[in-house]
């Protein structure tokens, strides 16, 4: 039986890369992990605290956080796949919408949290 890589759209196309592209993108995936797994601790750090901020905000930037590190940690394999094919094909790197909407969720989030936490 072959050795079949998983995922197969993303394995089964163009040629084998030089591993330093490789290994590159599965950092680029790691940092976005700790990312997320940063998001997770803040948003049940929120919750868990007593802060001086009003419950259903408190709730609120705690449930905004979690759902930020859930999301995070989806787009960064699906980006960490999109990449690894590019690589492969050697096309250019795909775009990534993700890193401006979770950019402008933190600043609104942490917006939230200045002006009516005060």
């Amino acid at each position: 039986m072959g050795s079949r890589r998983w995922p197969g759209w993303v394995y089964a196309t163009g040629e084998e890369p030089d591993y330093r592209f490789t290994f590159a993108n599965e950092r680029t995936f790691l940092a976005w992990i700790r990312t997320s797994l940063a998001l997770v601790a803040g948003g049940v750090a929120v919750d868990a605290l007593d802060l001086p901020l009003p419950d259903p905000l408190q709730r609120g930037v705690a449930a905004v956080l979690l759902l930020l590190g859930i999301a995070s940690a989806a787009s960064s394999w699906l980006r960490w796949a999109r990449s690894e094919r590019a690589i492969r094909r050697a096309e250019p790197l795909p775009a990534s919408v993700f890193t401006a909407v979770l950019a402008g969720a933190v600043l609104m989030t942490a917006v939230a949290v200045l002006v009516l936490g005060l």
